[in-house]
């Protein structure tokens, strides 16, 4: 399955709570898997998946390295087939959890159905270990044939993993501990990242109200909310470093093990990218931190009347700054209409989502916090996760999810084990359309106050995507590799956060003491470490990628719409080639970063108005 995880905002909208709506914000309906957690259908479909997952052993184990090109691709169809109907089963599990993350019986559910899918793969793991094995020379020859024409992307990618892959017995081992080991440290946090409360205007409320109470006007009301941030999360810094130096060491096992290089290597190639790409990617964005973060801050303090910004001042409205409540009707038109003007196919497929029970918007307690697109299965459909608040940046957010929502249907097409794209391009579509609902409503906006505010809030969010996720890269980095060395401190945590932070955000932020635990609540961390740099690179990519629609490239929809539909089946290299771009080339980075600073720089010339707001 490939879920994407939330939004890079981990310090504004991360958090569910209630939020002053009309009722208008829908909630998803699951039932295109399951009825529900009752339905008879999961237990019958997990004992038709176990059925055919035994029978495909006894027919394919032992064989693969004499089968013939039209036995393999008969193979690869059932070996997907089966690896589909456990795919639902998981989706369905993953969502209903992710809506109601503390509700026991539904944690119950969702560790119940990952035992079982863990316990069903583990009858096909032979399968692709089997595949691996076979020498290229003799699977260059099975793939020649027709017959596996076009299961060659899958083939390709899986062979990346090649010199990596351990013994039969010793990778049945790891699958079958998975469940005892990173996917109960991962339970564990996010079930205890649901239950943390905080205490506002006398009231106990859920930790997300004090972390979108830091995107609030009022200064005092900020610095109130992220006392009660750090107070909670050092309350529970014990669990937090425990759960981070285990998954830390249970990574280092794992990549000694196979012998990855580093600690990043397995990302990269589950990415399909080299590392030398990774490399001049968080290169090029470092040597900028002084003309993209440190010089915008600065700027910012002083349209703040601050001589030095607190962590808690980073995600707060500039002056002037309208802070009128957006419908969640008036968002999906919004929406729809950006993605409309862009190509009405693009559009058509954003309205299915819309008009149809796959978004959970409302903001509600006991909900995941951020917000993601599941692709679920080809045949069904994808679902989108979301906390709305009626905020610009929620708009924004819905453009996003559509985006990789419209991704997947297209790529759905490429079938279930080729749908899935890489993370460095499984941000291309939701980033694109995050541009684009902006570029709308900048182009519609005729006060020129109001057009630099816009401007301003963008390129927050172009920071926040690019920047501050290269910086939670490198802070990952220099963890795992402290990490090997023995366990560390909570303290030696925080100080790196702090320093990771001072370097990419810059001299115009004073970094108090109360900030060092703020590490402990992002969920990539946990969940996919080393994820976070896919986000600048979408960005990136998307800048330089919009630069060449912006000047009227021929045909640009056409091949937009095709580098989508490829889903997993091509690499970045080919997929940028008809844009006549490459993330190869050094120089392609600077053109994406380039943007940021044009951005800036347009701000740099108003700042005098700007402190006069």
């Amino acid at each position: 399955m490939n879920s994407h995880l939330s939004r890079p905002r981990h310090d504004a909208n991360a958090g569910s709570s209630a939020t002053p709506d009309d009722g208008a914000t829908p909630r998803w309906d699951l039932s295109d898997l399951y009825a529900g957690l009752d339905d008879p259908a999961i237990t019958d479909d997990l004992a038709a998946c176990e059925a055919r997952a035994r029978r495909f052993a006894e027919r394919w184990k032992g064989r693969i390295a004499t089968v013939t090109a039209p036995n393999l691709a008969e193979a690869l169809a059932e070996y997907q087939a089966i690896d589909e109907g456990l795919g639902r089963l998981g989706s369905f599990s993953q969502l209903s959890f992710s809506a109601h993350t503390t509700d026991p019986a539904t944690g119950r559910f969702a560790q119940d159905i990952q035992e079982r899918l863990t316990d069903i793969s583990a009858h096909l793991l032979f399968f692709t270990l089997e595949l691996n094995r076979v020498e290229d020379a003799p699977l260059a020859a099975l793939t020649a044939d027709p017959a596996l024409a076009g299961w060659r992307p899958f083939l390709r990618d899986l062979r990346v993993f090649r010199p990596y892959q351990l013994s039969d017995d010793v990778e049945q081992v790891l699958m079958e501990k998975s469940v005892t080991g990173r996917a109960a440290w991962n339970r564990l946090f996010d079930e205890t990242m649901a239950t943390l409360t905080v205490t506002l205007d006398g009231e106990e409320k859920p930790l997300g109200e004090a972390l979108n109470q830091l995107s609030d006007a009022d200064r005092e009301k900020r610095r109130l909310a992220a006392g009660q941030v750090s107070a909670v999360l050092d309350g529970n810094k014990r669990l937090f470093g425990m759960i981070t130096n285990v998954l830390a060491k249970d990574k280092a096992i794992g990549d000694g093990l196979r012998g990855y290089p580093r600690p990043t290597s397995s990302r990269n190639r589950g990415n399909m990218v080299e590392d030398e790409v990774v490399d001049a990617l968080v290169a090029a964005v470092d040597a900028d931190y002084p003309r993209l973060a440190h010089r915008y801050y600065s700027m910012k303090a002083k349209w703040l009347g601050l001589d030095r910004l607190q962590h808690w001042d980073r995600n707060a409205p500039l002056p002037g700054a309208d802070d009128r409540r957006i419908s969640w009707p008036d968002a999906k038109s919004i929406v729809r209409s950006a993605y409309d003007a862009f190509d009405p196919r693009l559009g058509e497929i954003v309205g299915r989502f819309m008009t149809n029970p796959w978004i959970d918007a409302a903001a509600v307690p006991g909900k995941s916090s951020g917000a993601f697109a599941h692709p679920t299965v080809p045949g069904v459909h994808p679902y989108i996760l979301m906390n709305y608040h009626g905020r610009t940046r929620d708009v924004m957010t819905l453009a996003h999810e559509l985006g990789h929502g419209a991704h997947q249907i297209l790529a759905a097409r490429q079938g279930y084990l080729q749908s899935a794209t890489p993370l460095t391009l499984a941000e291309t579509a939701s980033v694109f359309g995050e541009m684009l609902t902006f570029q709308s409503l900048l182009d519609a906006e005729t006060d020129p106050q109001r057009r630099r505010l816009m401007l301003a809030a963008k390129v927050e969010d172009m920071l926040n995507t690019v920047v501050r996720q290269i910086a939670f890269y490198q802070f990952e980095t220099r963890l795992h590799d402290e990490r090997r060395k023995g366990e560390i401190s909570v303290e030696r945590i925080g100080e790196i956060w702090r320093e990771v932070q001072t370097r990419s955000l810059g001299p115009a932020f004073e970094f108090t003491p109360d900030y060092d635990i703020y590490w402990s609540y992002v969920p990539h961390f946990v969940h996919s470490p080393f994820y976070v740099y896919a986000y600048a690179f979408g960005d990136c990519l998307v800048n330089a990628l919009y630069g060449v629609f912006r000047n009227g490239a021929p045909a640009f929809q056409d091949k937009y719409m095709a580098m989508l539909e490829a889903g997993g089946t091509k690499r970045h290299k080919e997929l940028l080639a008809p844009f006549g771009l490459d993330a190869t080339d050094p120089a392609f980075w600077r053109k994406g970063l380039d943007v940021i600073a044009g951005f800036i720089d347009q701000l740099a010339q108003d700042e005098p108005e700007a402190r006069q707001s």
